[in-house]
């Protein structure tokens, strides 16, 4: 017989009278349950396909925070749209009603690989592969710890369910709404499990500052031989976070969020969810072997009917296809997730532009300029709608996540920075040669090159030039990569064309910075010159 845990059940928890309940079923059972249902296939290896439906991406319009008097003066209304108690009141009870006689998956997770600053969470969801999703993406109670287990938010996730704009106060029939005085995140309308996991990320966005804790939409890894070396690479989605992460010659402490502590740094999730378009196993071996590994959710991808076989080049379902696994899949994963304060800070942007060099060195004033502008492009696919590089200021690299005003998380850093000296750098993973449609993207084995003299310090002994627009310093050549690369401006055919571009770019740069001015000190200010 197969063991059983007295967990609390969906009735002691405040959702009565559903039929069917499965709490905290193991892998294997929730690929049999999501085969059952219906809901994917066994792909190669024992991996999970499954499709999301229309909502191939987050749907970042369509989150809302209740307006409770406990956020009111801390919440960053202008980037959380907010809603009337009393519509959240409307869209819980409608939804509860919906789960009554049905079938539901409970898992019972925690987010935080530090004990002083877990976050317990029970997902709720109507879907046995959300269920298998968010197991690998949240971090995994010891088994004897379920009985006692408290959750401290819960999420209901229903894609069957369709909310009403005029009765719930949202936008359209999908929505998500996050209550922080109820502790409770209403999911519904999409089947994008990635909104289960990003929904964790903003609660503890807004929790962990008054902690003394740095939030971070970032991935992390250490050196092989010391767990005190430690680099963090922020950056939105489809700019490298997860790839460039993933280096075998050092250890992963995870590919997507992380808090900085006076502790150290931690990994808030249990497993990465990483993009695989054009996935190879030559540029990226330990991403790819997941992709045929047992359990692993292969999220919209086309493959062959008969053998299973993944398409990582078709993108005709969406170019945001996804793999999702737990850590323990990577050989090269911490097994504690811990690590200590980071002595590389690394700004990932995927410039459209083909403006911004592969690498440049940040004071950490300019550091400070550069997170709360958070320059990137969107990429095709992450949200709905976005089919190309679209050109994107998002504060703190990952402005969708953040509740609290983008000056809360920017002194956070540099507080950081200014106690542990920790070194800065901006790093450009898009194009190069042109803009978006006549450039190329930048190569991946120089960046991988760039960033391997960054963190083993060889970078700082080379000769570096100030860049004539932005001030930052980049290097003249560096061991292993073409030197035309290093100077963005000799890969153009036509220079002049660069010059303009680049002044397009900083006007861009200088009227988004306008809103954070009276914020910062007056050296940050002088990063914008």
């Amino acid at each position: 017989m197969p063991k059983t845990g007295q967990f609390r059940t969906l009735e002691e928890t405040g959702f009565p009278g559903v039929a069917h309940v499965h709490y905290n079923l193991l892998e294997p059972a929730l690929v049999e349950q999501a085969i059952r249902l219906g809901e994917g296939q066994l792909g190669q290896g024992g991996a999970l396909l499954v499709t999301t439906g229309k909502h191939t991406g987050r749907s970042p319009k369509d989150k809302f925070v209740v307006r409770e008097p406990s956020v009111e003066k801390s919440m960053w209304w202008e980037n959380n749209a907010p809603m009337a108690p009393e519509a959240f009141e409307a869209l819980k009870a409608d939804m509860k009603a919906h789960i009554q006689g049905g079938e539901l998956f409970v898992q019972d997770l925690y987010a935080g690989a530090d004990p002083e600053f877990r976050l317990n969470v029970r997902v709720i969801t109507e879907l046995a592969w959300h269920g298998l999703f968010i197991r690998h993406m949240l971090r995994r109670p010891e088994f004897e710890e379920l009985a006692n287990f408290l959750p401290e938010f819960t999420i209901l996730n229903c894609p069957s369910f369709k909310a009403d704009p005029e009765k719930h106060g949202c936008r359209s029939n999908t929505v998500i709404a996050v209550s922080m005085e109820q502790r409770l995140v209403l999911i519904a309308n999409t089947g994008y499990a990635g909104e289960n996991k990003k929904s964790v990320f903003s609660i503890l966005n807004y929790l962990l500052p008054e902690k003394g804790v740095m939030p971070m939409h970032c991935s992390a890894n250490h050196a092989k031989d010391d767990p005190e070396d430690v680099a963090v690479f922020f950056g939105l989605s489809g700019t490298g976070k997860t790839t460039l992460s993933a280096d075998p010659g050092r250890v992963l402490l995870g590919d997507d969020e992380h808090g900085w502590s006076d502790r150290g740094t931690f990994n808030f999730e249990g497993g990465c969810y990483a993009k695989t378009i054009n996935l190879s196993a030559e540029a990226e071996p330990e991403i790819y072997k997941t992709t045929s590994m047992f359990g692993t959710v292969i999220e919209n991808m086309v493959y062959d009917p008969r053998t299973r076989e993944l398409d990582f080049a078709d993108d005709s379902l969406t170019a945001n296809m996804r793999c999702a696994y737990p850590l323990s899949a990577i050989s090269n994963a911490s097994a504690t997730s811990l690590g200590g304060t980071p002595k590389n800070v690394i700004m990932l942007t995927c410039d459209a532009f083909g403006v911004l060099p592969p690498i440049a060195r940040l004071t950490p004033a300019q550091a400070m300029y550069h997170f709360l502008s958070g320059f990137t492009s969107k990429v095709a696919g992450t949200e709905r709608g976005v089919t190309e590089p679209q050109p994107t200021f998002s504060t703190c690299f990952g402005a969708p996540f953040m509740p609290r005003r983008p000056e809360v998380y920017g002194a956070l850093l540099r507080d950081k920075i200014a106690e542990t000296g920790s070194s800065c750098w901006l790093v450009n993973t898009g194009w190069t040669g042109g803009a978006f449609g006549s450039g190329k993207r930048m190569p991946i084995a120089a960046t991988r090159a760039l960033l391997t003299a960054a963190l083993n310090g060889s970078l700082n002994g080379v000769e570096f030039r100030v860049d004539p627009n932005f001030g930052f310093e980049v290097p003249v050549a560096v061991d292993g990569v073409d030197p035309a690369l290093l100077d963005p401006r000799g890969t153009w055919a036509e220079p002049e064309a660069y010059d303009a571009q680049a002044r397009k770019l900083v006007e861009m740069f200088s009227a988004n910075f306008a809103q954070y001015a009276e914020h910062v000190e007056d050296d940050v200010r002088a990063a914008a010159m």
